[in-house]
């Protein structure tokens, strides 16, 4: 049973902001705990992830008793193969992450390379190779390397011939290197990770190489950026990682009583595969849920107030396209990825501009065209809506009476 606390949100800071998942999620014990910190002992343990049994057995043996508060947040939706954009202070565990996702996820029936993770220095690489190895302690069959710069190419050429591992960890010039030489072929990554991606991006030939590598991976792949800090003039260069580029953004001022009526309209008149309606809290997920159902737009719900299993089945239900309408909270928002997904209504608008990046980047996902429509309806609204303008150099026009189709589905 959900609390009457469970849609209160954790109050994070700007070092500690953590943009994944629904931080509803952490419940009462996060709020208990001092921001940051790892979460209380009632807290959900590493073995409510879904995790394989391999993987728990070698979480144990590394002595991890409870997720911290980033993991909490974040392991949900990165094992299910959704894009993150993770900020948290060093030493949260940001690294266990990726590693225990991508470990959950990677394919090892076959000799090819589907997991690459970069980071800036060769320490901060044989570091990231350790905790691969320490985690796949019980998965015998996965194989990691580590490539950087200062090792003869020749000894990174013969494992790569003769060894090919699944998981490579390195520095951009190096693994770009590699690639260019065609020794390392890119074309099998499934995930793609920056650690420390502040560090890797703020040098602009560094950057050079990164996008360089990032145009040689296929297109549909999950992408995860870490960082502890994260500038804001590198913002924009994370956001070009992901496809909101493809997006028509447009927004509707109007009364908080209009929403039910302008929603239903927008339902009506718009051609979708599958739409996703974001709103603030579980009460109004599902009420909106429970609306929507009797003005015959069958829809489904995800909300923190759900149990992780229940969470999960109602992600795949839509993911397998068995529903067309999603009503969500922010549990939603960040991380989760559904390829038919072109048509996004922020029914609630988000209290944050990082969080407007992340729900309306849910639609146009892989290169496909979408649409994303605010409601307006307060002075707060209005004030959030202008700072994603100016942050993300963007202009959301007021949503026009007719609005032409081709600027939002895909031909």
């Amino acid at each position: 049973m959900a609390t009457e606390n469970e849609d209160e949100l954790v109050d994070y800071d700007e070092e500690e902001e953590v943009a994944v998942g629904d931080k509803a999620t952490a419940g009462e014990e996060a709020k208990e705990t001092k921001k940051g910190h790892y979460v209380g002992i009632h807290a959900s343990g590493f073995k409510d992830f879904l995790l394989k049994p391999e993987l728990l057995r070698a979480i144990v043996d590394a002595g991890f008793e409870h997720p911290s508060e980033v993991q909490h947040e974040t392991i949900p939706q990165a094992v299910l193969g959704g894009d993150i954009i993770c900020q948290a202070k060093s030493g949260m565990g940001k690294t266990a992450v990726f590693t225990l996702a991508t470990l959950q996820q990677a394919n090892v029936e076959e000799a090819k390379v589907s997991v690459l993770v970069i980071c800036h220095t060769r320490e901060l690489a044989f570091q990231i190779a350790h905790e691969y190895e320490r985690f796949s302690k019980y998965l015998p069959s996965v194989k990691t390397a580590v490539f950087y710069g200062g090792v003869p190419v020749k000894q990174n050429l013969e494992i790569l011939k003769n060894d090919c591992p699944h998981i490579v960890v390195g520095t951009p010039g190096r693994i770009l290197a590699l690639a260019r030489d065609k020794a390392l072929n890119l074309g099998n990554i499934k995930h793609f990770v920056l650690d420390e991606c502040d560090r890797v991006l703020e040098s602009l030939d560094m950057r050079r190489d990164i996008q360089e590598i990032f145009r040689l991976t296929p297109h549909e792949k999950q992408v995860m950026l870490f960082s502890a800090t994260l500038a804001k003039e590198v913002r924009p260069v994370c956001k070009k990682f992901f496809d909101v580029a493809w997006l028509a953004l447009y927004y509707s001022k109007l009364a908080e009583a209009e929403k039910n009526r302008k929603l239903n309209d927008l339902l009506d008149a718009l051609e979708f595969n599958q739409v996703v309606i974001f709103v603030s809290k579980v009460a109004r997920a599902k009420e909106l849920n429970r609306l929507l159902t009797e003005c015959n737009f069958p829809s489904i719900c995800i909300h923190g107030g759900m149990k992780q299993e229940e969470r999960i089945k109602q992600y795949k239900s839509f993911k397998d396209f068995n529903a067309r309408i999603l009503v969500a909270t922010d549990l939603f928002g960040r991380g989760i990825d559904i390829e038919r997904v072109n048509v996004v209504i922020n029914y609630d608008f988000p209290d944050e501009s990082d969080q407007f990046l992340h729900r309306v980047g849910r639609a146009g996902r892989f290169g496909t065209k979408g649409i994303a429509i605010s409601f307006i309806s307060s002075e707060g609204d209005q004030e959030i809506l202008s700072k994603v303008q100016s942050r993300f150099e963007v202009n959301i026009p007021e949503l026009p009476d007719e609005i032409d189709m081709s600027t939002y589905m895909s031909t």
